[in-house]
């Protein structure tokens, strides 16, 4: 167990502070008046009883009395809502030291600290060679910055560590010196810790815009680190599963001691699992939007995603039950098995077995005024689902079986084939992306190999595979207590 595994806290209070208004999320499906609420993180049915139901008025609901506030917690912790931060008290920028490890980058640390004029910054210079040093320091001078000068090469954790170790307020924001942000966009996140039980809030990141290399323009479509235009409740095993350290706004106790030292790729995502596991909130606003430089030619970029693939290993080795890249229920795992059989029964199959499946559901979830649909919707999304991820597998962490099966068989060249054809096609109309389909298409291919060899060289050199492993989870079965706000997770 590493120093800042021991040293992490658990959260003293999670209770929002009354007045606070949660929106529902738009993604969150709602049926019977409002009775039933299928969203969250993971997804999960939830019933409410009718007076529950009355105070959510277009989607909000403000935490004005004790039933209120239960119900505003019960909403938020499900993922299913999220607190509106106008309606949390202002944080002011005097609260936050802004931490920005750099190993030389004078240029782009210059841009950085001009948007951050005013602010408590301390700048950790990672070991940068003494005949660059000057420069770095000298833009530190003039920015108004502190300067920690480490002597040798830490890693961007370990950096961030020692930074952390001297700061001396309530929060701390982490940003990379590739990074454009505004003292108004530090608020605007500081605002979220109204909620006692917030450790971190990550803003989207974007590239900057700007049309340059086709390398680029894909980055500033589909970057690692833009994690989308949604609100979401970061945590293990949901839509957004992780944050970029990229920039990322901390309550310091929360952290303990902070990065796990030593680690260099794959730390910001330790530290969100780690605090999740310790029952703090974890949020993603991407309402505030930072601007980053995107890596712009084509080995820079391969190198950078092949790197991100190395930490899967040690990340299984540090939390097995998070890591696993596909979750499937037994029964859209055997759709799935069904139409890669890809014989003349095998759409009618996996239609009996999917049918099966929202039969079932409908006997779980009861009835409720226009909830017969959402048995087929739920059952539907499962094999959706299941298809996207078992297409993320044969593409990206799984290629190279994928790439043999298709050298020996001409079912599979054509099953992986049409997998690659039509997740370019999907994305590049989900994306509206700045760069004609063949180019995208090629990109998205490049940078599925480049990662998912990074995987598969990361378990080799530890001899430890279980960032590759599927895992199949049963159906959860019904509680046999049921209140008047209890949930459900779906079977899919």
């Amino acid at each position: 167990m590493t120093p800042a595994e021991r040293e992490s806290p658990q959260p003293h209070d999670k209770e929002l502070p009354r007045g606070t208004v949660a929106v529902v999320g738009a993604d969150v499906w709602r049926y019977d008046r409002g009775r039933m609420l299928v969203g969250g993180a993971p997804t999960r049915v939830m019933r409410l009883s009718a007076m529950a139901a009355g105070l959510i008025q277009d989607g909000r609901i403000a935490a004005s009395d004790p039933a209120s506030m239960r119900l505003v917690a019960r909403l938020v912790d499900a993922g299913i809502a999220h607190p509106d931060p106008a309606s949390l008290p202002p944080i002011g920028r005097e609260t936050v030291t802004v931490v920005i490890p750099v190993y030389g980058r004078p240029r782009e640390l210059a841009r950085l600290l001009a948007g951050l004029a005013g602010m408590r910054v301390v700048v950790v210079d990672d070991g940068t060679p003494e005949r660059d040093a000057r420069a770095l320091h000298d833009v530190v001078a003039r920015g108004g910055a502190q300067l920690l000068r480490l002597d040798e090469n830490v890693g961007p954790a370990s950096a961030r560590n020692r930074g952390l170790a001297i700061a001396t307020t309530p929060f701390v924001a982490f940003v990379d010196s590739d990074v454009t942000l505004t003292p108004d966009d530090v608020e605007r996140m500081l605002r979220h810790f109204g909620d006692p039980g917030l450790a971190l809030i990550g803003p989207r990141v974007a590239g900057i815009p700007r049309h340059g290399t086709w390398i680029e323009r894909y980055e500033n479509t589909r970057s690692s680190v833009d994690l989308g235009r949604r609100h979401a409740l970061v945590r293990p095993r949901s839509p957004v599963a992780w944050l970029s350290s990229t920039c990322l706004v901390a309550r310091r106790e929360a952290l303990g001691g902070g990065f796990t030292d030593g680690m260099r790729v794959g730390e910001d995502v330790d530290l969100v699992w780690r605090l999740a596991e310790a029952g703090w909130r974890v949020r993603y606003d991407p309402t505030v939007t930072v601007s980053h430089e995107h890596r712009a030619y084509v080995r820079p970029w391969l190198a950078r995603k092949l790197f991100y693939g190395t930490g899967a290993a040690a990340l299984a080795a540090r939390h097995p039950e998070a890591i696993p890249p596909a979750i499937l229920r037994p029964w859209s795992a055997s759709v799935v098995v069904l139409l890669l059989c890809a014989r003349w029964w095998s759409v009618p199959a996996a239609l009996a077995v999917a049918l099966a499946t929202a039969w079932r559901l409908s006997r779980r979830l009861g009835t409720g005024e226009g909830t017969r649909i959402l048995p087929l919707r739920l059952a539907g999304g499962g094999v959706l689902g299941a298809l996207t991820q078992t297409s993320a597998l044969a593409l990206r962490h799984w290629w190279p079986l994928a790439a043999v099966a298709a050298a020996v068989s001409r079912r599979a060249r054509w099953i992986i084939g049409t997998m690659a054809v039509v997740d370019a096609v999907v994305e590049h109309r989900r994306l509206r992306a700045d760069l004609d389909f063949v180019r995208f298409a090629v990109a998205r291919r490049l940078d599925d190999v480049a990662y998912g060899a990074g995987v598969w060289w990361g378990c080799l050199r530890r001899a430890d595979f279980r960032a590759l492993r599927i895992e199949l989870t049963p159906s959860a079965r019904r509680s046999r207590t049921r209140t008047d706000d209890d949930d459900v997770p779906p079977a899919p």
